[in-house]
């Protein structure tokens, strides 16, 4: 990534670029970097303005995406890193110093936590997970042998993406609607999804379509497992779908059908009807058989982080 000068530099363009700069990088990680670089450029003389700083960059960046969970993740991370640090250390610019080669240290330990997650078997997927991803091509490279399916994933389509990296890895994988879930159930050992969360009662934030494929699982008696970082341990508590942050009051309110199917062309409908339907969804821990994570493996009532 290029550098900039301290007037240049700006939170969001920052995460902007490492998003473009690495297709692979998760938002966490995006995050943890700009954070990183924020410090690099701070013109900050007291911790306490340093400090300061950092909250107001956090917050714009959560503030920037639609969908902040993720990013909230690795942003409260690594303010609770920096948080801890500073009071190991006295003198401001030492401290400084310690911050940026520590962050950059946590971020490269971050980045190898997917390759630390361990080999898996036949399974239904969702939508696309990098660390998923990963994992069945771990799989495949210990010569297993094994199916996937994968769901569509709308709207985002993310399931095509999926099948199309898998296929491309020489790892036999199908795509099928989300709501044939129900009709391949009975195919498959057992459920794998990643997450953007792992909320603190052990349920999880995920794409939209996930919550339906865990009751499927569950009703069937087949493992639902979550495959996921540790630094996506968010500190939120939803009790439903309904406290999660993305919710608005616009979401799965009803449209004026006399306008809406008489004035618009079909793609205006298609995109009407997606702005008003979440993208992501809640599971709760009773439908999550276990979470593998590089820490090993937890059940959802022993993941709350301290």
């Amino acid at each position: 990534m290029q550098s900039c000068n301290a007037e240049q530099f700006d939170i969001v363009t920052c995460y902007q670029q490492f998003l473009k700069d690495d297709p692979d990088v998760s938002m966490p990680i995006a995050a943890i970097e700009s954070l990183v670089e924020l410090i690099k450029h701070s013109k900050a003389t007291t911790l306490t303005e340093f400090m300061e700083s950092l909250k107001d960059a956090s917050q714009k960046l959560k503030s920037s995406v639609k969908n902040s969970i993720s990013l909230s993740a690795g942003a409260d991370l690594f303010l609770r890193f920096v948080t801890r640090t500073s009071h190991d250390v006295t003198n401001f610019d030492a401290c400084r110093e310690h911050l940026m080669n520590s962050g950059k240290v946590l971020v490269e330990k971050a980045a190898a936590v997917r390759e630390k997650i361990g080999d898996l078997g036949t399974i239904l997927i969702h939508s696309y997970s990098r660390v998923v991803m990963l994992l069945l091509q771990r799989a495949a490279a210990c010569k297993k042998r094994f199916k996937v399916y994968v769901t569509e994933s709308r709207p985002s389509g993310l399931g095509i993406r999926a099948t199309k990296v898998l296929c491309k890895a020489g790892i036999p994988a199908t795509v099928i609607y989300d709501t044939a879930v129900g009709y391949v159930i009975d195919k498959v050992d057992a459920v794998f999804v990643g997450a953007e969360g792992v909320v603190e009662n052990g349920g999880l934030i995920n794409a939209i379509g996930t919550y339906q494929l865990a009751i499927v699982a569950k009703a069937a008696n087949k493992p639902f497992y979550a495959v996921i970082e540790s630094y996506k341990f968010v500190r939120l508590f939803p009790l439903n779908q309904y406290d999660l942050p993305t919710h608005t009051p616009d979401l799965l309110t009803f449209l004026d059908l006399e306008h809406h199917h008489t004035d618009l062309s079909e793609d205006e409908v298609i995109g009407n009807y997606e702005a008003i339907n979440p993208t992501v969804d809640y599971t709760p821990p009773d439908y999550i058989t276990l979470l593998c994570t590089d820490l090993g493996v937890l059940t959802p009532s022993g993941s709350v982080p301290n």
